[in-house]
């Protein structure tokens, strides 16, 4: 499924959504010209393996590759989609958290996804082997994960319109928030648990959960809760 639009209109500008898109794809066009970034760069399950491999990187340098590989993305057809979610489901989410909670709450998720799927790895290693351990780990999709949770929690009223595949037609189905969520994060749920054991790169699912899970249990701390609209009062008249 892939999301268009939703019909929940913003009642400010997403300053922040839009500066992390532009940041995301800044990074992206440094990638381009400097292939050699990721490898520099980009975080890996191997620095919260060994205290050591921390140590020779820094903790300062492990530090901002957990920030910066948020902001890397292994092709377009990766960035392409990270950013379309981003697009439908970020402005809302910052119109309710505000501009610097919606930030902050952002980078949070997406280092939480991040080492959420670093666990996962690091356990994966010690059962079944492989050296996974160094494979970089790069992309928005954990951070976004957390912004598609608060989104479930904030507007699970809204409705999403979708382009859906069926076979080799494409379709356009309103569909309603929640539910378009909820089986996104069922399908995470599925290919998370069927790739563990699997040697190798490809798309981190648990990245996806823990972001998710994490962007669940974190927005009441930065989305204020929602007023309820008074009665509309009622002024009695006498004509005379």
């Amino acid at each position: 499924m892939i999301p268009i639009r939703d019909n929940i209109k913003s009642s400010r500008y997403p300053v922040v959504n839009t500066a992390l898109i532009a940041a995301c794809i800044a990074v992206f066009a440094y990638q381009i010209v400097q292939p050699a970034a990721i490898e520099a760069y980009a975080f890996r399950p191997a620095y919260i393996a060994s205290l050591t491999t921390i140590q020779e990187l820094g903790y300062v340098g492990a530090g901002g590759s957990l920030l910066l590989s948020m902001f890397m993305h292994g092709g377009l057809l990766h960035i392409g989609f990270n950013m379309l979610f981003l697009w439908v489901f970020g402005d809302n989410v910052e119109d309710r958290m505000g501009h610097l909670r919606y930030l902050v709450f952002y980078l949070i998720c997406g280092v939480l996804a991040t080492l959420a799927h670093s666990v996962i790895a690091v356990a994966g290693a010690l059962i079944y082997g492989g050296d996974s351990l160094g494979i970089p780990l790069v992309g928005a999709s954990g951070a976004i994960a957390g912004v598609l949770g608060a989104y479930f929690k904030l507007y699970r009223h809204a409705s999403v319109r979708a382009l859906i595949p069926l076979f080799f037609i494409f379709t356009m189905v309103d569909l309603p928030a929640s539910l378009f969520i909820i089986i996104w994060f069922i399908l995470q749920l599925l290919y998370g648990v069927s790739s563990l054991g699997q040697a190798g790169g490809g798309i981190a699912f648990w990245a996806h959960i823990g972001g998710f899970v994490a962007g669940i249990l974190l927005v009441r701390l930065f989305a204020p809760q929602w007023r309820s609209p008074g009665k509309p009062r009622v002024v009695h008249m006498r004509l005379e």
